[in-house]
């Protein structure tokens, strides 16, 4: 097995040699499929003593003792001991399980039993091997502790920290019961492209490519929602993707370029109808991923039992003061740096004032917080609310201090909608998606809709401190 104190290139040679052996015993350094009986949890559970079982995973553990070896392999669910025993193996295959590596994969044969400590354990009948492994995997006390070979080389990390492979599980198990739970409501999955000519549905900087076959330049869409709103037209009702996007902005604990959104849309909905399915779908995953409605960190623990609605107006009162909007635009600014916002001399009032949502109020809402009626300005794509139109009737859903859920009573009013989209364009008319107002202009039903931060909910829910934490393969920038 495995030698300490040789060099990394010592190590790798002494493996080269370990497998030579084991070629010239007769075993495939990198074999064939094998036929396993289910994973080791699945086994475990089924356990019956004496019961033959077949089964494959990566040796993390060996220790010999003269005629018997005892041994811990892996596979995606959990951990098994292996027993073998030279009279009951035989003694050329015994031998050669000696010139076996932490990290190879074997494939056995073999019969449960239960050790005097009471763990349950398969004794070898025979054993195959089916990949070698030439390179050590981390020290099995302190695993593998540095953060960036940990994001860089995440199929060690997984390897090496339980915990890891815990959240990854989970958001597998997020990811299933959303579909579960939305196809239960009637919602049907759909698919938009992910390469558009112009990019729309958020203001946000798009990644450009090009498409040779058509000489067109072409985007990675920022977000899917134009294409969704024309399914509404084209008859769907309540239609939803689980997608990628892709922003070219920049990396933060908050956020990566290329993540995960769900959108969803229901004709004849409103915001209300969004805000009563956020909420009863976070619940359904607490309840049955997590088990548990208190989540988030330690440091920043989660009520999901506490819930409330607040006007974004209310909140900047409370922390900019209550006379803030009867200040003018230099008064709004002077509030705002005496709050320690950076302000850019540039913006108008409403970029002020959300500088201050986003620098002094977001990161302070933990339990979620639907915050209420923001600026028109703010959303382009919404209804304005009744009552006032310079106001739009939305919600953003803040949880642990992010936002987590952005819905909306969809603005369907194709007019109004031109007028919105021309004043975002400002001089970029090549952000004008005038095939979507065509569409709008042959009747969208009133709607309500949604996109949810997949990223940011499963950061939430498992507790974890970082977007790359939660996603398997984070941008890295190239070393050197």
């Amino acid at each position: 097995m495995d030698t300490e104190n040789l060099s990394p290139n010592d190590l790798r040679q002494q493996r080269i040699e370990n497998m030579q052996k084991l070629e010239a015993a007769g075993y495939s350094a990198f074999g064939q499929a094998f036929a396993r009986d289910g994973r080791f949890s699945e086994l475990t559970d089924a356990f019956e003593d004496g019961k033959e079982v077949h089964l494959a995973g990566r040796i993390m553990t060996c220790r010999e003792m003269g005629k018997s070896i005892f041994a811990h392999l892996q596979d995606s669910s959990s951990r098994l001991q292996v027993y073998l025993k030279k009279n009951d193996l035989g003694e050329e295959a015994f031998d050669a399980f000696k010139y076996t590596d932490l990290g190879d994969h074997i494939g056995v044969t073999g019969t449960w039993f239960t050790t005097r400590t009471g763990e349950k354990t398969v004794k070898v009948s025979e054993w195959t091997l089916l990949s070698k492994s030439l390179l050590p995997l981390p020290d099995k006390w302190d695993g593998l502790k540095d953060v960036e070979a940990r994001y860089r080389q995440r199929y060690l990390d997984l390897i090496s920290n339980p915990e890891v492979r815990k959240v990854f599980d989970d958001r597998i198990a997020i990811l299933r019961e959303i579909r579960s739970f939305l196809n239960q409501q009637q919602f049907d999955e759909v698919e938009t492209p992910m390469m558009q000519s112009i990019p729309g549905g958020a203001a946000a900087t798009p990644f450009q490519t090009r498409y040779n076959a058509l000489s067109m330049d072409m985007f990675f869409r920022i977000a899917p929602e134009l294409y969704l709103k024309r399914l509404l037209v084209g008859g769907f009702d309540k239609v939803y993707e689980l997608n990628r996007n892709f922003r070219n902005e920049g990396l933060s604990r908050n956020h990566n370029p290329e993540f995960t959104m769900l959108e969803i849309y229901e004709a004849y909905g409103n915001r209300e109808t969004m805000q009563t399915l956020i909420q009863d779908l976070i619940l359904h995953l607490a309840d049955t991923v997590i088990g548990s409605r208190q989540v988030g960190t330690e440091s920043e623990p989660v009520n999901l039992e506490n819930w409330r609605a607040v006007d974004y107006d209310d909140l900047i009162r409370e922390r900019a003061g209550d006379d803030y909007f009867a200040l003018d635009a230099a008064g709004k600014a002077e509030r705002a740096e005496s709050l320690g916002c950076k302000l850019d001399p540039a913006w108008g009032e409403g970029e002020v004032t959300q500088e201050i949502f986003e620098k002094c109020i977001e990161k302070t809402l933990i339990d979620p917080t639907f915050v209420m009626r923001l600026p028109a300005e703010l959303v382009p794509l919404a209804k304005p609310c009744a009552d006032d139109d310079s106001k739009v009737d939305v919600f953003e859903l803040i949880i642990g201090g992010k936002e987590i859920a952005p819905g909306y009573n969809e603005l369907n009013d194709p007019l109004l909608q031109r007028e919105r989209l021309l004043a975002q364009a400002g001089d970029e008319a090549m952000k004008f998606d005038e095939d979507f107002l065509i569409a709008l202009e042959h009747g969208m039903p009133p709607a309500g809709g949604m996109g949810v931060g997949i990223d940011r909910l499963v950061m939430m829910l498992t507790g974890s401190e970082a977007i790359r934490d939660v996603i398997l393969f984070p941008q890295m920038k190239n070393r050197g």
